[in-house]
């Protein structure tokens, strides 16, 4: 059976390492419930239900499922739907557009040709979709490409619930805090301290999404002793408190 012009992806996962994702379709990645990982061109971003990826048509990413999640993204043909603006582009879901994603569920890859009503339907989130799509968000994480600086940004993530050391870690790895200093800066474009923000704040938004964990036991967890230093952080970082962050794409 030829599949439609569009279609709707929708099951449930249990937690799987990374793995490579390309289709032949534009593709809205689009996690109901859960957050997973999302890395290509260098940067790497964390997908809770707050958000959603627009992947253009044959483009490779890499995706991480670190938990139990459910996904429902909805595949277009190219022809369609247009080009997508970029490759590739994470933004903020608005209710209208999850509500439209959700809608389409009833529609599969084995669902047959479109009703008038499900291609209006589908159009409708294109058109939605790609218009949120370019503003995309700044909330991700530099890849690094250097073996050594991998390694510190896993010793790094591995101690964000505590208070790690940039001095230790550079010991670990066997080079001065200085050099280390200047590698962040040239490959990554920011600080060890920056980098380190950045971890935390991406933890807390994968488990603002994943559970109903007491917000002061989150800023616990990653690495803040006060709740009011953690809102501050990640009303700077998403431009919300915690709070209205997991309201955001809660019932």
């Amino acid at each position: 059976m030829t599949q439609p012009q569009a279609y709707c992806f929708y099951q449930e996962f249990a937690p799987e390492p990374t793995k490579l994702f390309q289709v032949d379709r534009h593709y809205l990645l689009y996690a109901a419930k859960g957050a997973m990982q999302l890395e290509a061109g260098g940067r790497r971003w964390s997908l809770p239900p707050a958000r959603a990826a627009l992947i253009e048509a044959g483009k490779p990413i890499q995706i991480t499922m670190p938990q139990q999640m459910t996904v429902c993204s909805v595949l277009f043909d190219p022809k369609f739907a247009p080009l997508p603006a970029a490759q590739l582009s994470v933004f903020e879901m608005t209710p209208l557009a999850r509500e439209l994603v959700l809608e389409c569920r009833q529609w599969g890859p084995d669902s047959g040709p479109l009703t008038d009503f499900a291609s209006d339907l589908f159009r409708t989130l294109a058109n939605v979709a790609w218009r949120l799509a370019e503003n995309p968000s700044l909330a991700a994480m530099p890849s690094a490409k250097n073996e050594m600086l991998q390694n510190v940004l896993k010793l790094t993530e591995a101690q964000i619930d505590a208070n790690p050391s940039f001095e230790s870690i550079a010991a670990t790895v066997a080079v001065t805090p200085r050099s280390l200093s200047r590698r962040f800066a040239e490959e990554l474009g920011m600080t060890w301290r920056q980098a380190l923000r950045q971890m935390r704040m991406i933890r807390a938004i994968e488990a603002l999404a994943a559970s109903d964990q007491p917000i002061a036991g989150i800023a616990m967890s990653v690495g803040y002793s006060s709740l009011s230093a953690f809102n501050a952080a990640f009303k700077d970082f998403t431009g919300e408190t915690p709070s209205n962050y997991r309201a955001s794409f809660r019932p």
